[in-house]
């Protein structure tokens, strides 16, 4: 195949795609990013082994189009916003590391016997770190909106600001200069020539742009056809006036930011530049002279330690200066442990100028492939390296990270009834149904903007995440009855189960799977309530369907309608008798059934008591039933709700000796003598649902009971009596 191959342009591109194809396969076992494994399929493909590259041109122009739209995307995501919500952080966190790392590196270049320019070069190089790669892991990790992810990805776009700057500055400045000019007549004509682009680009923006992407939009596929012309016509006019294509590319797609279109045009092009990118590593991994590149490999093995370990210590250094917890500017730091796509592209340019040779490519090139293979796996087990180096990383944090502690109020909380871990979307409503009900909760998450929203409403909440053990020590662990994880993490959530485990706290833990199998190992992990929200939103949709207000036939003539109503657990009436319900009385409305753990309970009597849970099935008026749906789930007011008890459910065993044997429920009279009722009985395999007043009692049988828990705690104590 491969021998088929060579001299034939389409068999040898048919031929590199299935490598690559071959490859990613691989690199998506190993958790690699794909920019390896194209590194690895140009080095395979290229002279070094198979030798099936030949068409260096073809492969040339399609690496040359994904530059451009790299770029282009770049400046199309461009949101300086992000800088902005991160504080100076991201601007200094940046703009030091960028400092720092290009001076000691230049330095070590030099150590190593490099001239100058080649050290310039190569220490520039190692201060980019790839943000495609890191937005993608972070992402994958659920860590985008973290407080560390968010300061990661500010300064990462403070590091493409840079690169594009170099790119302009190298091309604008790097070229040798003809007889005759002068480096300040040059400097002078690239200016202008810069000046004339950026308004010839903003007038654009301002009065064509719009209107033109307004008419394009109707039809997609001429959205991102001029998406893509505009990325690689503008590139190719910066190359004319003298620039880089990448500069234009950057432009066109900064040009296009303001769109209300440039979500959409983004996501379609993502495919398109990650396609035709698999050419650039391609052809740089082909082109590499591996006759001179093994004598670097010493040079190469020192670089990437630095990047590896220094590039994180800088940003970790930096970040516990200005204030903030040593294990957020570790996950952060561990972001800019190696260097990205714009090291090898200001390298390529600096060959193409003549600037650095050949060899010094190869090095930045193993330095890239060294780096980005070590940092990956780094950023995917962040979580226990940080737990390995936590000691040693004190040294990097202030007594007081006042940048973090100052909006922490959940160490002023000294009892609350819920520890709720995660406040996104489905931590937030939990977090409103719960306040609904009264109940008192500390909200833990690793967003500063929920925290903020969050408090503001009076809740307790703590930076934090649960992954980290310190975190526990902020808690009042021992004064809840509650910890709930919302966070749809295995890993995560099992580490929490067993860290409550280990430190003997004495709360019950509820855990969110994202699916059965999750939840079923949860259960067997200890997990006393299981939340899946996806099933869980399902079925009441599947409920509102099906318990929809049904209206009679038109040939019925009665203004009638029935609906199905849950009773919550915060109702005023959860645990009173159908009597105490003015439904009647208030809402005009009558009771048919009552829907209990699978098992209709019809035209209960006025003594029926209802519990949590239960699906009251309505009869009245269609304008009366929403008013009868309000009685019922009316909430307890404070006052009242903090002197109620709350109801739990209990098993409890009938042992041999218990003078219970043999009788039946009615003569029991456990809803009359104790206030409890019987709700179920687990008798061996068998499950009774609702147990009538004749069943009697037998040895095994595990009774399932609701009650106040005083009235529980009474009876469980008579149960062998």
């Amino acid at each position: 195949m491969l021998s088929i191959a060579q001299g034939n342009t389409f068999y040898e591109t048919a031929a590199i795609l299935g490598l690559a194809a071959v490859l990613g396969a691989v690199g998506q076992k190993l958790k690699q990013p794909l920019i390896i494994m194209f590194l690895a399929t140009g080095i395979l493909a290229g002279p070094a082994v198979f030798g099936v590259i030949r068409s260096h041109d073809q492969i040339a122009l399609l690496a040359q189009i994904g530059i451009s739209l790299l770029l282009f995307i770049v400046g199309l995501r461009l949101d300086l916003s992000l800088i902005r919500t991160t504080g100076p952080v991201a601007l200094a966190t940046g703009l030091g590391q960028i400092f720092f790392t290009a001076g000691i590196g230049f330095g070590i270049c030099l150590a190593l016997g490099m001239s100058a320019v080649s050290a310039a070069y190569v220490s520039v190089a190692l201060t980019f770190s790839s943000t495609i790669i890191i937005v993608k892991l972070l992402s994958d990790k659920k860590e985008i909106d973290a407080l560390h992810g968010r300061i990661a990805v500010g300064f990462l776009i403070v590091q493409d600001i840079a690169a594009i700057l170099a790119l302009v500055a190298l091309t604008t400045f790097g070229a040798p200069l003809a007889q005759g000019q002068s480096a300040l007549g040059i400097s002078l004509l690239m200016a202008g020539k810069g000046v004339g682009l950026l308004v010839v680009v903003g007038l654009l923006m301002r009065y064509v742009l719009p209107r033109l992407m307004a008419r394009l939009a109707h039809a997609q596929e001429m959205l991102i056809l001029f998406a893509v012309a505009w990325a690689v016509l503008l590139a190719a006019a910066s190359e004319w006036l003298g620039f880089s294509k990448e500069v234009g590319a950057f432009l066109a797609g900064v040009s296009l930011a303001p769109s209300e279109y440039r979500d959409s045009i983004s996501s379609k092009m993502t495919s398109i530049r990650d396609f035709l990118l698999l050419f650039f590593f391609i052809d740089l991994g082909a082109r590499l002279e591996w006759s001179t590149v093994g004598s670097e490999v010493g040079k190469a093995g020192i670089l990437s330690l630095f990047v590896l370990i220094g590039n994180p210590l800088i940003v970790i250094a930096i970040m516990g200066y200005m204030g903030y917890r040593r294990r957020t500017g570790f996950l952060a730091g561990l972001t800019v442990a190696q260097i990205s796509e714009f090291s090898l592209i200001v390298a390529a340019l600096g060959v193409s100028l003549g600037h650095i040779s050949p060899q010094t490519m190869g090095l930045v090139t193993l330095v890239g492939v060294v780096t980005i293979f070590a940092s990956t796996y780094m950023i995917l087990y962040s979580q226990d390296l940080y737990r390995i180096l936590a000691g040693p990383l004190k040294l990097f944090e202030r007594t007081n990270p006042y940048r973090e502690a100052s909006s922490d109020t959940a160490v002023e909380t000294t009892v609350a009834d819920a520890i709720l871990v995660g406040l996104g979307n489905y931590g937030s409503g939990l977090a409103e149904r719960l306040l609904e009900r009264k109940m008192k909760i500390i909200g833990v998450d690793f967003d500063p903007q929920s925290l903020e929203r969050w408090r503001a409403h009076g809740i307790s909440v703590l930076y934090g995440d649960i992954a980290d053990p310190d975190l526990y020590e902020q808690l009042p662990m021992n004064h809840v009855r509650w910890v709930v994880s919302t966070v749809r993490a295995k890993d995560v959530n099992l580490a929490l189960l067993h860290l409550v485990r280990f430190r003997g706290y004495d709360v019950k833990v509820a855990l969110t799977a994202a699916n059965q199998n999750e939840a079923v190992l949860y259960k067997q992990a200890g997990a006393h309530v299981v939340l899946r929200p996806f099933t869980d939103a399902a079925e009441q949709a599947a409920d509102a369907l099906m318990d929809a207000t049904d209206i009679l036939p038109e040939n019925v003539d009665w203004p009638v309608a029935f609906q199905e109503v849950r009773v919550k657990s915060g109702s005023v009436f959860a645990g009173q008798s159908l009597r105490n319900i003015p439904l009647r009385a208030e809402a005009g409305a009558s009771v048919l059934a009552v829907s209990r753990a699978g098992k209709v309970h019809y035209e209960p009597s006025p003594d029926f008591q209802v519990y949590p849970g239960d699906h009251v099935v309505l009869m009245g008026p269609p304008k009366t039933l929403k008013k009868a749906d309000d009685l019922i789930n009316q909430t307890q007011s404070r006052d009242s709700a903090d002197k109620l008890e709350r109801f739990v459910i209990v098993e409890m065993e009938v042992f041999t000796d218990s003078n219970w044997l043999g009788k039946t429920l009615a003569e029991l009279q456990f809803r009359q003598r104790c206030g409890v009722t019987v709700v179920g009985i687990r008798r061996g395999k068998d499950r009774i649902t609702s147990p009538g007043p004749n069943e009697s009692l037998q040895p095994g049988d595990r009774l399932i009971v609701i009650g106040t828990s005083d009235k529980v705690s009474q009876l469980k104590c008579g149960v062998s009596a």
